[in-house]
């Protein structure tokens, strides 16, 4: 990169562009699209960008929150939430659910989409997305700058305890991430990406020494 050619910016005083290129430049990004349940069985499901899986063993998923909304309500309320993978197919409906809407609304009538029973949690699945995760809650954050000052954001991480996936993406015991087509969110008002067998390419881990 030349050194004279750089839009250089302290996010603090502004990124003086269209557009906060910040969620453009980290993307594109999985997609949380989260099942709660409050304690009356009152269900939501709203999706959150700023998801990502952080451990193998035990599997532990997180997203965050920009504000206290009913998703992060019922998670500290229950413990409980469902993640459920947000597919090519099912983008308009994944796309109704992120309004804002009451809390006595359901987001999975809105959307015309099907709650599936969970095995081990309460909150209920989307039927016809073709992985879920259920999950119980490990920790609950509120973020903070360097400083310590908190800011108006939760970071919520879950233990995978249970997964359902449709046998359609199973391959020789392989998981075909591609043959979902899964889709990513790519920053600005409303760009996405989406995963297909020709965006994929196979590079194996580098050995050390390297060649």
């Amino acid at each position: 990169m030349a050194q004279g050619n750089v839009h250089f910016y302290e996010p603090r005083q502004g990124h003086g562009l269209k557009y906060d290129p910040f969620n453009a430049i980290v993307g594109p990004r999985p997609i949380g699209w989260i099942s709660t349940a409050d304690k009356h069985g009152s269900a939501n499901l709203a999706p959150y960008s700023f998801f990502n899986a952080f451990n193998y063993t035990p599997p532990i998923i997180g997203f965050s929150t920009i504000g206290w909304k009913d998703t992060v309500a019922n998670v500290a309320e229950t413990g409980e939430f469902c993640w459920n993978l947000a597919t090519k197919s099912l983008a308009q409906a994944m796309n109704l659910t992120c309004a804002a809407a009451p809390p006595e609304i359901d987001e999975f009538d809105v959307a015309g989409l099907t709650r599936a029973p969970s095995r081990l949690v309460s909150p209920p699945r989307v039927l016809e997305s073709p992985v879920n995760f259920e999950c119980r809650l490990s920790q609950l954050l509120q973020l903070q700058r360097a400083d310590g000052e908190q800011v108006n954001s939760w970071l919520i991480l879950g233990e995978v305890v249970a997964v359902h996936i449709d046998r359609a993406y199973l391959h020789d015991g392989l998981y075909d991430t591609a043959l979902a087509r899964p889709i990513l969110r790519a920053g600005r008002m409303g760009d996405y990406a989406e995963i297909t067998p020709e965006a994929m390419f196979e590079m194996p881990r580098a050995a050390w020494p390297p060649d």
